[in-house]
């Protein structure tokens, strides 16, 4: 069945609810674990007094501040993986948007099914706020399990 799993997460507790699924999942088949999270892309530029000038994504600061993000929120998903006898591997994924990183991960990572959330929009509220997990649905070669 299923050999390698992703599982993506934005440490929300709606996407607890995806991990605690996947990581159920993951130890009923014995299969590997990959917890990823996405930092999507910051601003291109900054304004400041001179105009539009290279800003703060090129400053030494971007790149550990995003990752001190990204390790909120794969720590305690790791904590939960650990707490089922469950060994899993992080992976942040900085400056892609959710779905291009989550898709990209599970091929370089060679996964057999992706685990993700989804608040279940429809209609004008789906457009208007976008959905990562129809991207990923949508563009994904491989099964993905949605929770909601």
């Amino acid at each position: 069945m299923y050999k390698r799993i992703l599982i993506a997460t934005d440490g929300s507790e709606l996407a607890d609810k995806g991990l605690a699924k996947g990581l159920e999942l993951a130890k009923d088949l014995n299969a590997e674990v990959d917890i990823v999270t996405v930092s999507e892309p910051w601003a291109v530029g900054m304004y400041d007094a001179m105009g539009w000038s290279v800003g703060y994504m090129n400053s030494p600061e971007y790149k550990a501040d995003r990752e001190e993000g990204a390790q909120k929120v794969l720590q305690p998903a790791l904590a939960k993986a650990a707490e089922q006898g469950i060994t899993a591997n992080p992976v942040h994924v900085l400056d892609r948007y959710a779905a291009d990183g989550i898709i990209e991960t599970a091929g370089q990572r060679n996964s057999d099914l992706i685990v993700m959330t989804s608040h279940g929009r429809r209609g004008v509220t789906r457009v208007l706020l976008g959905s990562q997990t129809a991207e990923v649905l949508a563009r994904s070669t491989l099964p993905v399990l949605v929770i909601r």
